[in-house]
């Protein structure tokens, strides 16, 4: 049986509710992707052209995360969530994949968003797995979306 850790990144508190329901329908653990320097509100205040997540997107800048995953080759599935921003996944996402070596993992990308779709994040999210695996699905879900839902795409990994 394959061992699933649920990974994610959440700003405001919606990726994490999916995350710790998809979580708890496969059976799965958990681990919060969360940058060094925590985000306020004034960082993701996207309509300000000068807020930090701003800069960070247009500087394609590495945003450090906390903390380490000390047994991330026992896992065989990672799912890997995070909320929506600018058609993609947050730079902190994009730092957490490089820190890691996903050959031969199953890889699902999670998200949620406030208006948009998840349109090409696994595109934009895989040069920063350095050819070492492959992303097999990708799926903007609600944030309470029903278990049996989150269940059956798991399922379908």
């Amino acid at each position: 049986m394959s061992k699933i850790l649920v990974t994610y990144f959440s700003a405001e508190g919606n990726t994490a509710k999916l995350a710790k329901n998809l979580a708890a329908a496969a059976d799965a653990d958990i681990f919060e992707i969360k940058p060094e320097t925590p985000y306020t509100a004034a960082d993701i205040n996207w309509k300000n052209p000068f807020s930090r997540c701003n800069k960070e997107k247009i500087g394609k800048k590495d945003v450090p995360v906390a903390g380490k995953i000390g047994n991330f080759a026992d896992y065989d599935t990672i799912l890997i969530g995070f909320p929506i921003w600018y058609a993609a996944a947050p730079n902190v996402v994009n730092t957490f994949v490089k820190d890691y070596d996903f050959t031969g993992k199953k890889i699902a990308l999670f998200a949620t968003s406030g208006g948009s779709g998840i349109g090409k994040s696994a595109d934009k999210l895989a040069p920063y797995l350095n050819g070492k695996g492959t992303i097999v699905a990708s799926k903007l879900f609600q944030p309470d979306e029903k278990s049996d839902i989150l269940t059956d795409w798991i399922q379908s990994l």
